[in-house]
């Protein structure tokens, strides 16, 4: 199996892409971590695959220290976690949106600075970071979420540059909408929050969460960057010092960039 021997930890792998993100890297021989807020739905998963289970607050640095020193050194890093909170700007408070940055955009930096210098000492790594369409092109009713996804897309590029000399690789797969728990909290508002989804459904051809998998097994410059090298694409970026990849069918791409070797 293509990923024996090399220990994952998968952030928000309690549920919906996370999940199935857990399930199949353990298909494929990795040993993985799945943390989570969610203990009991966190262990869960980890049953059905036989996997380790983590409780995992991405917001605080000390919760991700704790979870690298218990459980790792980790060779693949997915940061999963996410959520939204769906309303108009102009409804949202500074509350409300600190806790959609922390979450999204500061959880990725956090378990991140907490399981790369492993990577880096041990001269091999694979980031994987689940940014969102909303990042590249924004979403009604998604203001904060958008702003925080384009930040882990950002991130993910300036990471990939710092860490090429350490043989430590990082993607961004920018999914389209997926029917899962958080994309059905739209209804939340009401009848705008069915049109939200109804339209997403439409233009985008939302798939079940298990679908995401497909993310892994049909765009090489995201999912196979974890089992293989970069060289392992069957597509080739546009030629440059620096190429950033974009793959999607239906709503699901990938963002991948791939350094100079420094």
């Amino acid at each position: 199996m293509r990923l024996e021997g090399k220990k994952a930890l998968v952030t928000g792998g309690a549920s919906g892409i996370g999940a199935a993100i857990s399930r199949r890297l353990a298909a494929e021989g990795a040993a993985v971590v799945i943390g989570d807020v969610n203990e009991e739905g966190a262990k869960e998963v980890a049953a059905e695959i036989d996997a380790e289970a983590a409780i995992l607050d991405v917001t605080e640095p000390d919760s991700a220290a704790a979870v690298a020193e218990a459980h790792g050194p980790f060779s693949i890093l997915v940061n999963n976690a996410g959520t939204d909170d769906f309303a108009f700007f102009t409804d949202m408070t500074p509350e409300r949106w600190r806790r959609l940055i922390a979450i999204n955009l500061e959880g990725v930096l956090i378990c991140t600075h907490a399981v790369l210098p492993a990577m880096q000492q041990a001269g091999y790594g694979r980031i994987v970071n689940i940014a969102s369409e909303a990042g590249r092109v924004g979403s009604k009713g998604s203001a904060v979420y958008s702003a925080a996804k384009g930040g882990v897309i950002a991130f993910t590029k300036t990471i990939a540059r710092e860490n090429a000399r350490f043989a430590v690789t990082a993607n961004a797969i920018a999914p389209g909408p997926i029917e899962t728990p958080l994309l059905m909290a739209a209804k939340q508002l009401g009848e705008i929050g069915d049109k939200i989804i109804e339209t997403m459904k439409t233009t985008r051809k939302a798939a079940p969460a298990r679908e995401t998998l497909h993310t892994f097994d049909s765009v090489p410059s995201a999912a196979f960057i974890v089992a293989q090298g970069p060289d392992s694409r069957t597509t080739r970026p546009p030629a440059g010092p620096a190429s950033l990849h974009r793959v999607g069918t239906a709503g699901r791409s990938c963002w991948s960039w791939r350094p100079p070797a420094i």
